[in-house]
């Protein structure tokens, strides 16, 4: 996905995202409820600092390409992270909350189980997980950078986390289901206004070429936390104390 004839392809088939829409001449996040298992916000994690330094600088050099203003709309650094799993958001989530007052404490009461189960299950150890930035990816509605682990214990880690969430009968019984594979990435920008002479050709060069630069230093990601996070659009992700929560 990071190679240049992927851009070439990606880039043919991008659209327009629905999360931001036009409001007096700017383009402000949309309504777009639910609920995900993620890293700790940029803004809150002290961790990954340097990591998330870099990722702004990257965000800055990519607005900056010669190209139309209004064709990737960033998203705030603070709120930038990776997503371990997604559980249930906009329609799906209303729905729920609509059928079951119950829903949103049932849900924060699995994920405690699951997140004690994982723990249960894992032999301990301090071995750090990480993972890094392999580089640029374009996807049908956003552009981000995507994450490799740095072994296959780092890899099997998470997976075996989504494992117990997706599997887990009282989650599966709340509506909740896997819908992706899992592909490690912190979303940048999503797609705004595309314009019928986009000069896609010219695109995926310039982002061949910015993705070329940053190959050169490829930050680490510390996965130490992951926790249960609530958002209403896009752009901010917020928890109470008591919400569940697991260390690595």
């Amino acid at each position: 996905m990071t190679l240049p004839e992927a851009y070439r392809s990606q880039i043919q088939h991008i659209q327009e995202s629905a999360k931001f829409q036009l409001h007096s001449g700017s383009r402000q996040a949309a309504p777009f409820p639910g609920y995900s298992l993620i890293t700790p916000p940029a803004e809150e994690e002290a961790k990954n600092s340097a990591f998330y330094t870099n990722l702004q600088a990257y965000q800055q050099e990519l607005l900056q390409l010669p190209i139309n203003s209004d064709l990737i709309v960033p998203l705030p650094p603070a709120s930038f992270h990776l997503t371990l799993a997604d559980l249930i958001w906009d329609n799906a989530y209303r729905h729920a909350c609509a059928e079951n007052p119950e829903f949103e404490q049932q849900l924060r009461s699995c994920c405690v189980e699951i997140f004690q189960q994982y723990q249960q299950s894992m032999t301990s150890g301090t071995m750090p997980i990480q993972w890094q930035m392999l580089g640029l990816i374009v996807m049908p509605r956003a552009v981000g950078v995507c994450l490799v682990p740095q072994d296959e214990r780092c890899y099997e880690q998470i997976i075996q986390l989504r494992r117990k969430i997706y599997q887990n009968p009282k989650l599966i019984a709340l509506g909740i289901e896997q819908h992706y594979h899992f592909m490690a990435h912190i979303t940048l920008g999503y797609f705004g206004e595309i314009s019928p002479d986009l000069d896609r050709a010219n695109l995926s060069t310039m982002l061949s070429q910015l993705n070329q630069q940053w190959l050169l230093n490829s930050p680490e990601f510390l996965i130490h936390r992951v926790e249960l996070r609530k958002f209403d659009d896009m752009t901010y992700y917020y928890r109470e104390p008591d919400w569940p929560s697991l260390d690595f």
